[in-house]
């Protein structure tokens, strides 16, 4: 490529920056190393589009648009009644309005995208991830309207978005597939006995899917048949089409795929791998590139029959064949995406290739200027995908809200923040959870874990539950850091679900010498602000100062010296020296405690002693009392604990979808009671304990919120 070295373009705080080269030269060569960094044709006067519309919203269209500006190709963005104030609607040059909240009435709608494309004059349409971005009947429309589609042909999602015509391609082009049924399944019976034919695990799985959506792993004839139903409602719900399929389910495989690019003159590369084996319910937590798994010959291997695939079926623009491959690096197709994927800006970080703006190029019309030889690993990415989900449950079950306080740590080196939110944002029951791709890159592997790590501690995210204690255990924890991944490696790491963070002695110790910092600094400011002169006077009164802190169902004993700006905190009879940031104000501190460095965040606080940290990803609530309060606490009444055995309530935000019982029926452990469906996932909820109902407190359609009672039993 002549032009690698004519011009670089940075990616920070989520807007491109382009830097020319005598400018980096006389630059900080930290910019080089903060990665998100694409090459740009400047050399290349080659005509591109004046006009595009992004039929997509959030972070996707955020992306789309920042590279489409640096191009100078102006944008319009549309938009449902809950995305009016989106941070994509800010960014485009223009914005069409397109219905209600649900995707189906909006986003989803190709006769209001289409009118949205007349109205704007658009020249081409890029659908982003999701929605229509595999909709070849849209394809068909665009072409009607000769509108360019910034994606492949319409044949080629056809070939590939039908998993039963995408094996048959797969291995007409040469490439390894699994082992399965090639054929349309009638009913959860015919299920059962295919997957008897099979052998058992096998993989329910929607044929026209995507996404992790109407997929189900069956051991036996049982969850063969309640797999069948709830991918079967997942696939319509999400994909319009319930036909489904089952294959042969290798166990404990790694998730691995092949970018690939391809232009309409029958050119087509491979820029490597992305290791995306941590997956919760078939979608993917945390990816990486390259993978630690694959050796020279197997990455050559996989890379070539995913060019022979896209050379088979006339592949042009970005795209991803995904493998399953198991122990002995033995590697199977299983799907090829015919769009930009979530995780692509692991792969830009790595090879130098801006994705969006190929496909731009390719779009037009333009050959691909790049090389197989021309592509090289360079350094390692890693993406933590940040959901507004809940971890505790089931490894992340939907959470909705405003972000009242929403700081991103894109300014740290080597991190780059995909996001399509802002402060204000609202996360919706409408639309995928994500809040962020959080990339960081480095030179190694380590580095770019150790700049992931930190980035999740600086994280500040207020007004919903998100799954960063997840993804910040995940990248401390032996197993991945060594690479030892596969896609059971959540169940198998975590056998009984997500729990937390557990403190060690030292951290506890921490936690409470700040704690008690804290409470000696919230009282001195308290008495500035009253400006009280007897209680001036009595400042000196928390120079020495008795404390007990109640943190862990502990109460522990303090002994609390101040002496100017250091805090001497003696525990146990060990003393700790605190120094460093301790601004109440700050919802991120970073203290000193005898020499060594410790960041963490400061969720809330009150008048009484009550403060709630975020250390290492997982939320902390402790209290501090005076000595003399501490003493009476055993005078205090103890709280009535209310028996909720009897009460089945929803563990997240849904809409109610089917009711399987009703008043004075008896119910069994583990029996059905209704499904919830949230961000298009279907969810079972069964009882816990056999009893009669006594009450349903739902109906079909109802929207739903965390915790509300569904059902009671007598």
């Amino acid at each position: 490529m002549t032009s690698l070295n004519s011009i670089v373009c940075v990616v920070l705080r989520g807007q491109f920056r382009i830097h020319k080269k005598n400018v980096l030269q006389s630059a900080s060569t930290s910019f080089l190393h903060r990665r998100g960094i694409y090459t740009v044709d400047v050399e290349n006067k080659d005509p591109t589009f004046d006009k595009i519309l992004i039929a997509n919203r959030g972070e996707i269209a955020c992306r789309i648009i920042s590279t489409a500006k640096r191009m100078g190709i102006k944008t319009v963005a549309v938009f449902s009644e809950a995305d009016i104030h989106s941070k994509h609607v800010k960014m485009a040059d223009e914005s069409i309005f397109i219905g209600p909240a649900p995707a189906k009435d909006s986003y989803l709608d190709v006769a209001k995208i289409i009118d949205a494309v007349r109205k704007s004059g658009a020249q081409a349409v890029h659908p982003g991830y999701g929605f229509l971005s595999e909709n070849s009947s849209f394809v068909q429309l665009l072409e009607g309207e000769n509108i360019t589609f910034v994606g492949p042909s319409a044949e080629a999602i056809n070939g590939m978005g039908d998993k039963l015509e995408s094996k048959r391609l797969a291995m007409a082009a040469g490439v390894n597939t699994i082992p399965g049924f090639d054929g349309i399944i009638k009913d959860a019976e015919h299920c059962v006995e295919i997957s008897k034919s099979i052998g058992y695990p096998v993989m329910i799985k929607a044929s026209a899917g995507g996404g992790g959506k109407g997929m189900r792993l069956a051991r036996n004839d049982d969850e063969a048949r309640e797999g069948f139903r709830l991918s079967t409602q997942e696939a319509l719900s999400s994909f319009g089409d319930s036909r489904m399929l089952v294959e042969k389910f290798i166990d404990n495989p790694r998730h691995i795929e092949i970018q690939v690019l391809g232009d309409k003159y029958g050119n087509a590369i491979y820029l490597y791998e992305r290791e995306c084996s941590i997956q919760r319910r078939n979608q993917k937590v945390i990816e990486e590139a390259p993978s630690t798994f694959l050796d020279q010959e197997t990455r050559r291997l996989m890379g070539e029959q995913a060019v022979a695939l896209c050379k088979k079926l006339g592949y042009s623009s970005a795209g991803t064949v995904e493998f399953l491959v198991d122990s002995n690096r033995k590697f199977y197709f299983l799907e090829m995406n015919t769009r930009l994927q979530v995780e692509h800006p692991i792969t830009e970080s790595i090879t130098g290739v801006d994705l969006v703006q190929q496909m731009l190029k390719v779009a037009k019309g333009h050959p691909l200027n790049i090389k197989q030889h021309d592509i090289k690993i360079n350094g390692w990415a890693l993406e933590s995908r940040v959901y507004a989900e809940d971890p505790y449950k089931n490894f992340g079950l939907p959470s909705i809200g405003r972000l009242y306080k929403y700081i991103e740590p894109a300014h740290l080196p080597g991190v780059r923040c995909d996001s399509g939110i802002e402060e204000g944002s609202e996360i919706s029951l409408y639309y995928d959870p994500m809040i962020c791709k959080l990339i960081t890159y480095g030179k190694d592997r380590d580095e770019a874990i150790k700049r992931n790590i930190n980035a999740l501690d600086s994280y500040v995210i207020r007004g919903v539950i998100h799954n960063i204690p997840l993804l910040r255990d995940i990248l401390t924890e032996n197993r991945f850091v060594k690479g030892d991944i596969s896609t059971n490696y959540l169940p198998q790491v975590y056998p009984e679900g997500f729990k937390g963070r557990t403190l060690n002695e030292r951290d506890t110790e921490k936690l409470v010498a700040i704690a008690s910092a804290l409470y000696i600094t919230q009282q001195l400011r308290n008495r500035m602000f009253l400006n009280v002169p007897i209680m001036k006077k009595h400042d000196k009164m928390f120079d020495t100062c008795e404390l007990l802190v109640s943190f862990l169902e502990k109460n522990i004993s303090v002994v609390v010296k101040r002496r100017e700006n250091k805090f001497f905190v003696e525990i146990g009879g060990k003393e700790l020296k605190l120094e460093g940031d301790l601004n109440l104000a700050k919802p991120i501190l970073s203290t000193i405690i005898n020499d060594e460095e410790m960041l963490i965040q400061l969720a809330s606080k009150d008048s009484v002693g009550n403060f709630e940290f975020i250390y290492a990803g997982t939320s902390y609530k402790i209290r501090v009392f005076t000595k003399l309060v501490g003493d009476m606490l055993h005078l205090m009444p103890q709280k009535l604990q209310l028996d909720a055995s009897k009460l089945i309530k929803s563990p997240m935000p849904g809409l109610v979808k089917t009711i399987s019982c009703k008043v004075g029926d008896f119910v069994t452990e583990g029996q059905e009671l209704c499904v919830i469906e949230a961000m298009k996932m279907q969810n079972s909820i069964t009882t816990t304990r056999q009893g009669k109902v006594k009450g349903v407190f739902i109906k079909e359609k109802d929207t739903v919120s965390d915790d509300d009672v569904l059902v009671e039993l007598e």
